[in-house]
């Protein structure tokens, strides 16, 4: 399976119309291959086939555009996260289904996942903090979710926050490996990766869907 993040978006781009989404598209290719500090707007620029002052019309700086894509990435993971788990839901369901999403946008949205995980401390203040709480966030809910399970009794693990670390590790390797062209589905990824998420808790036989 390949593991280079240019597969992920066309390289060269002919005759677009330049717009803000299609410089955010090349920056997002670029950072996800060659970390932001190791692009230069003029490589963005070169990749659009245009001259890089052209690029001002569309953002600010190459920081502004970084600072686009983790706040878009982390809105869209915590979006994802209270979209699918409802408070009136077993622990037991709650967990696969923060666990499916979760690791089922880490297929499908690779380049994000790379970039968000590797150059966010590459923003500056005040973006830095702002987007880091963000993350956080879902941390703390995932973590939260787990410990009501022990709590209830569905879960049986000792730390709940060493346990969501490991599920929010476990989805996030997907980015560095999946490909659309390999045997399995990104839902099949995240459907075997909830149930990988539901042994790390120890959750109980009880309630857990059957696969």
């Amino acid at each position: 399976m390949s593991t280079n993040p240019t597969d992920l978006a066309v390289r060269r781009v002919t005759r677009l119309a330049l717009t803000r989404a299609v410089v955010l598209d090349a920056a997002l290719t670029l950072f996800a291959e060659r970390g932001y500090h190791g692009t230069a707007l003029s490589e963005i620029a070169e990749m659009l086939q245009v001259r890089t002052p052209s690029l001002y019309n569309h953002m600010d700086s190459k920081h502004e555009l970084l600072r686009s894509i983790v706040d878009r990435t982390t809105a869209g993971v915590l979006a994802d996260f209270h979209e699918v788990v409802d408070p009136d839901d077993p622990p037991v369901e709650q967990l696969r289904k923060a666990s499916e999403v979760y690791a089922r946008r880490h297929a499908t949205h690779r380049r994000e996942a790379l970039v968000v995980n590797r150059d966010t401390g590459s923003l500056e203040e005040p973006a830095r903090g702002e987007l880091q709480a963000r993350r956080r966030e879902h941390e703390h809910a995932l973590r939260a979710l787990i410990a009501r399970g022990v709590e209830e009794g569905a879960f049986r693990v000792e730390s709940p926050a060493l346990a969501s670390f490991a599920i929010r590790e476990l989805c996030v390797s997907v980015a560095r490996w999946f490909s659309d062209e390999g045997d399995l589905t990104a839902e099949a990824v995240a459907d075997q990766y909830s149930l990988f998420a539901l042994r790390i808790v120890g959750a109980s036989g009880e309630g857990t869907p059957a696969r």
